[in-house]
């Protein structure tokens, strides 16, 4: 999973970031309301968190921005606690309000709840032929045996489940799963794609990763 986060402050940006990306997401970082709204517009997330004080462009005006595109669940962070910004928020296509000192066991919490919510997921546990992901536990196995992987290679696996069925260019896919700092050029994805099939298929176990010359990958029980 992908979260935008758009803070000014950079100790309290860099704090969620390291927190969030200590539970495997993956996790972007704009330093204001103008860089937020351009990684919203053009990135693609599945949650953005978002300061409701931002230079250069204020958080609600990133909000008004953000949904005239997209639907992408919001959860605002303010230290203004009263009813009327609240009520602003919420008006204009705010998911979810904390404020600030708020903990951080909270916020994943809320974060959680709003992933949850359909049609993103509709279930904890993600399932394609004999192997099974518990997102809550991070815990994937197959067949009953336990499949132990790197943060990257995780992410890799959980994005090409949660769009089992669909070819996915490598492009499309190092998007999904890296921060805006990678090289779309380097490699790397075919490595981890390659240490993906050795750790997910033993012995008779059907290959899940699919492989499209020129197109990418997908995965699925079948190639066709």
């Amino acid at each position: 999973m992908k979260i935008l986060i758009v803070e000014d402050e950079i100790a309290i940006a860099n704090f969620i970031k390291a927190s969030l990306e200590s539970q495997l997401y993956i996790v972007d970082v704009a330093c204001d309301g103008e860089q937020g709204a351009l990684l919203s517009r053009t990135g693609k997330y599945d949650l953005i968190i978002l300061d409701y004080i931002l230079p250069k462009k204020n958080g609600l005006d990133v909000v008004k921005e953000i949904r005239q595109y997209k639907m992408i669940p919001i959860i605002m962070l303010t230290v203004c606690g009263d009813f009327i910004c609240k009520e602003q928020a919420f008006n204009l296509g705010v998911d979810d309000f904390l404020t600030k000192p708020f903990l951080l066991e909270e916020l994943f919490l809320r974060l959680k709840a709003l992933l949850r919510r359909p049609p993103e997921i509709i279930s904890d546990i993600l399932r394609v032929d004999t192997l099974m992901i518990d997102l809550n536990k991070q815990l994937v196995r197959r067949q009953g045996r336990i499949i132990n992987l790197t943060r990257k290679e995780y992410a890799i696996l959980e994005y090409l489940v949660r769009h089992r069925g669909e070819i996915k260019s490598r492009e499309t896919i190092m998007e999904g799963v890296w921060d805006i700092n990678s090289d779309p050029f380097s490699n790397t994805l075919d490595t981890h794609i390659l240490n993906l099939r050795r750790k997910l298929k033993n012995n008779n176990e059907c290959e899940l990763i699919h492989t499209f010359p020129g197109r990418g990958y997908k995965l699925d029980s079948r190639k066709f």
